[in-house]
């Protein structure tokens, strides 16, 4: 009894813990766009609302396919579905941004559930906007082809960052403790596929830094290709 009393807790906590932080992403982009921003595209309500449904689906579909990765163990595969919400922020703003990184992880779960104790759901979340948030508000500052290569390439950089010690500090130690699985066992997948990986931080070193390196290559160059083309469509829309 005093073990599903505490396995409540954590969860409980652990949900917390996420609606907080989702609070915060919101608050913050939501102050850059009122108040630091003046270059957001201003649309329609309805429209809006039917970009963010769009990108989120979109986003969502692309979770079901990952790329696995020779240098981490399986629960870091690389998917694609920044590409439509960075499109998504970069048309409509850094709210736009937040708001469907979230619906597409929330749609994810809805239709194929989750695997890691919503551990790696979060940390979707919460990575992603480490990614989109940056690239979003510098892109909008200045709209041109420098500045939305500037800002993918500090998002890249920030997700970087963020994602390794929040992986370090909070997520991995949190995916042990919720999905009852001990945190050497963690590090032995690594060591599986990298021998230099003993230990949480040259697992951080050695298999989460290059994985947001590379995630946020790939989508910044997918992105940086497609995001004009689809503008193009979305414009006339809008007049």
């Amino acid at each position: 009894m005093r073990e599903l009393l505490q396995s409540a807790k954590e969860n409980v906590t652990f949900l917390l813990v996420c609606l907080l932080v989702a609070v915060a992403l919101f608050v913050v982009a939501m102050l850059v766009e009122k108040y630091c921003l003046k270059s957001v595209k201003e649309v329609s309500k309805a429209r809006r609302v039917s970009y963010i449904a769009m990108f989120s689906v979109l986003a969502a579909v692309l979770m079901f396919f990952e790329i696995p990765l020779f240098f981490a163990p399986s629960f870091y595969e690389i998917d694609l579905s920044e590409v439509p919400v960075l499109i998504c922020t970069f048309y409509l703003g850094p709210v736009a941004g937040v708001t469907t990184e979230l619906a597409k992880v929330i749609i994810k779960i809805l239709l194929k559930g989750t695997t890691t104790a919503f551990v790696g759901d979060f940390a979707n979340f919460v990575v992603g906007c480490s990614f989109v948030l940056p690239a979003s508000i510098i892109y909008h500052v200045k709209k041109s082809k420098a500045s939305a290569i500037t800002g993918m390439a500090v998002g890249t950089l920030c997700m970087t960052v963020f994602g390794s010690l929040f992986n370090a500090v909070y997520l991995l130690p949190k995916f042990a403790q919720l999905f009852g699985m001990p945190l050497d066992a963690i590090i032995g997948m690594g060591t599986a596929v990298n021998s230099a990986i003993n230990s949480v931080s040259t697992l951080v070193l050695f298999a989460v830094v290059p994985f947001n390196l590379l995630k946020g290559l790939i989508v910044s160059i997918i992105t940086y290709l497609l995001y004009k083309r689809v503008e193009k469509i979305l414009v006339p829309h809008d007049r």
